[in-house]
């Protein structure tokens, strides 16, 4: 995880999982290659094990795993998968456009 000077992560996201299966481990790595091919630096990510922690997924209503979900920015966006389909993720996430606001607020201030 990587905080902005002032502590706040520009993406909150959270992946749930269903234990070390290919699947869910496969979702990990293609998030964290995600996030890194996007140059996205100030992100909180929780990953969330339901079999671990069945409460967590009812919270958010998680029928299936792995799921992504953003928490914030607002609104709340959802994949589900293993996040493979990279194309997909980073449109149904908005995490480009996103990432791009946040970069250009960043050079903004400097």
């Amino acid at each position: 995880m990587s905080d902005t000077a002032d502590d706040t992560p520009a993406f909150v996201l959270r992946l749930y999982i269903t234990g070390t299966t290919p699947r869910s481990l496969r979702a990990i790595e293609n998030l964290r290659e995600i996030l890194a091919s996007q140059a996205i630096e100030q992100f909180d990510l929780q990953v969330i094990d339901i079999y671990q922690q069945p409460h967590a997924a009812a919270e958010h209503q998680i029928i299936a795993a792995p799921t992504l979900v953003r928490l914030s920015p607002a609104p709340v966006r959802r994949i589900i998968g293993d996040l493979s389909d990279r194309r997909r993720v980073i449109s149904g996430l908005e995490i480009g456009a996103l990432a791009q606001e946040a970069r250009d607020a960043d050079a903004a201030t400097d």
